[in-house]
């Protein structure tokens, strides 16, 4: 992983250890100072299919969020199953963005959170360290994982994780959206 921000494909069990790390990090935080004290933001369910003319992987998949926020930045955890085993090997772009996940409306769900333009910056720069880049690889299971870490806390909303049909190349840019899960805080 990029020590800026940036996204890791790691195996289950490093998952299930930083699931672990984060969790015991985020109790034991002691609330003495408001500035120390983590937020952990949780989203789960099904996700919402922004393609309904077409059949996709993502139909019958599910998805869980974890994003810790301390100190001004975060850990953002995205896990995804039931994807169809079809599209094993494939790498999917995914990305916090700042509007709301409806279903069968892509364009909804807004460009990408951008900490650069919450900023003011004009222009805003696009990379792992300004935005929430959240690739994964689909293994034969049908399963996907991922980790960013970013120098920013997002502000609170109504957003959406999508994922995109492609990875993300060096623009950000990572095709048609797929499908989205619904993320509020």
């Amino acid at each position: 992983m990029d020590p800026i921000g940036g996204v890791m494909t790691v195996p289950r069990y490093l998952a299930a250890a930083a699931v672990v790390l984060l969790t015991t990090a985020v109790v034991s935080t002691a609330p003495a100072q408001a500035t120390d004290a983590a937020e952990v933001v949780r989203a789960r369910g099904s996700l919402h299919d922004l393609q309904l003319s077409t059949t996709g992987p993502f139909d019958d998949a599910r998805a869980r969020f974890l994003m810790v926020q301390r100190q001004g930045s975060s850990v953002v955890i995205l896990k995804v199953r039931g994807i169809d085993q079809s599209v094993a090997g494939r790498t999917f772009g995914a990305h916090l963005h700042t509007g709301p996940c409806v279903t069968g409306n892509g364009a909804a769900a807004g460009p990408h959170y951008n900490a650069d333009t919450v900023a003011g910056h004009v222009p805003p720069r696009v990379d792992a360290s300004t935005e929430v880049w959240l690739d994964f690889e689909v293994t034969p299971a049908g399963k996907g994982f991922a980790i960013a870490r970013v120098p920013f806390t997002p502000l609170p909303g109504n957003r959406s994780v999508v994922i995109h049909e492609m990875p993300t190349d060096h623009h950000g840019a990572a095709g048609p959206r797929q499908a989205c899960l619904p993320v509020s805080w």
